[in-house]
């Protein structure tokens, strides 16, 4: 298989880590299959930059209700995606695939430093790099960093792998069943009809940028191949013509 992408950042989120039985912050199956997607990108000569959250361990939610104010709370999201990205380069190592975990937070005992052109190199040289740390900065989200990240490195194309949901939908499908998938979107129409899809500023840093968002569901296998492929999966969000 030929990828139509040359450099990707896929997006995935803490949650996906999650054993759904025990609750438990790692499911082992779970890593193992990002590992393989991974891998299967790989294979079809695409470089792999990946940003993780870590709304398995901590989320924002949580602050208000124990009484940690914002900045706080996000600090320790931040935290967080640090043991995330580590979790997920063991399982890519497994592979046999050189991996670097880059921090924004500086923890370097655990972690190279990000630099961008450290980065870079990283990805020229055929290993995969997980971006943890979120942006080093709180009142951010790590769909910021992913698609701060994407930017910086030059990314082709973001892919938000997501759990049981297709694409983006004109509304909530889990609360309207009549809820339909919208196969092709622009930035602004994401952030004008503020859509779910990801953070809104997120979005709005990509508007007039080269940059694809692919959003597909991770739960059927294939879909991972059929992106990588160019194939007509999910919705696609781009730049107006």
């Amino acid at each position: 298989m030929k990828s139509v992408y040359k450099r990707i950042i896929l997006k995935v989120s803490g949650e996906a880590l999650q054993d759904e039985n025990d609750h438990s912050i790692y499911d082992r199956k779970k890593l193992e299959m990002i590992a393989d997607v991974v891998k299967e990108a790989c294979d079809a000569g695409t470089q792999v930059g990946i940003v993780v959250g870590a709304g398995n361990i901590w989320r924002g939610r949580m602050s208000d209700k124990i009484g940690i104010e914002q900045a706080q709370g996000d600090y320790m999201g931040m935290l967080g995606t640090i043991m995330n990205a580590m979790a997920i380069q063991n399982a890519v190592e497994l592979k046999n695939i050189e991996c670097r975990v880059m921090s924004a937070i500086n923890v370097p005992q655990c972690c190279e430093p990000y630099i961008r052109r450290k980065a870079v190199h990283h990805l020229e040289k055929g290993r995969v790099v997980v971006f943890a740390g979120g942006t080093g900065n709180p009142y951010f989200t790590t769909d910021s960093c992913a698609t701060l990240r994407a930017l910086e490195v030059g990314a082709d194309a973001i892919l938000m792998a997501k759990n049981g949901v297709d694409g983006v939908f004109d509304s909530d499908p889990r609360k309207n069943p009549n809820a339909k998938m919208i196969k092709r979107l622009s930035f602004h129409e994401v952030v004008n009809r503020q859509l779910g899809v990801m953070d809104l500023t997120a979005v709005a840093m990509l508007q007039g940028k080269d940059i694809q968002v692919r959003v597909f569901n991770m739960d059927e296998r294939s879909n991972f191949e059929k992106v990588l492929k160019g194939e007509d999966v999910g919705t696609t969000i781009t730049k107006e013509d």
